[in-house]
């Protein structure tokens, strides 16, 4: 995605209380950024609903995401129409502020929480996001086979000398 995100909606964590509910529904021309973003050929629905309540350590981010688009077939080149609806948890924290001289440990765990920076969560770009996480990256059309193109004759640098030679000989003869 670009720097520039296709939709925001940023909530202020001091905001949030005991639970904040949002439903993200982008007009159109929202909806065409985010296709352009996500390379898709259209979106014409999409809908997120989004829950944030505190947890034990900062947030949780739950919600569920539903869209109508249109993807373009990885071999045929079609249109391929493609619906949407997924359920999603996620946990956000704020970030650490470094003590100086203290090392940093970063580990590549899959569950590790998104870190929520000065203080903001962009609902938008989480919605957007996962979108993008459920959409197939290789979409095919179904019965869409791949036939492998046919070889191409052996051509060796010896058989154009051979072919040269006989062409060669015929002249002659």
């Amino acid at each position: 995605m670009s720097s520039v995100l296709p939709l925001s909606e940023v909530v202020r964590v001091n905001e949030i209380g005991t639970a904040l509910d949002r439903t993200l529904e982008p007009d159109a021309g929202s909806r065409a950024k985010i296709a352009r973003s996500l390379d898709l050929a259209s979106l014409d629905a999409f809908t997120a609903t989004l829950t944030i309540k505190p947890a034990r350590v900062g947030w949780t981010l739950s919600g569920r995401v539903v869209a109508e688009a249109v993807q373009t077939c990885g071999l045929t080149l079609e249109p391929l129409p493609v619906s949407i609806d997924q359920v999603f948890s996620l946990d956000l924290v704020e970030a650490a502020e470094p003590v100086a001289g203290e090392e940093v440990e970063i580990t590549l765990d899959d569950d590790s929480p998104d870190i929520i920076e000065d203080g903001r969560i962009d609902l938008g770009q989480y919605a957007v996001e996962q979108l993008a996480l459920t959409l197939d990256p290789f979409p095919r059309k179904p019965g869409a086979e791949f036939v492998q193109p046919a070889e191409p004759a052996d051509i060796s640098p010896f058989a154009v000398l051979k072919a040269f030679r006989e062409t060669d000989t015929a002249d002659k003869g």
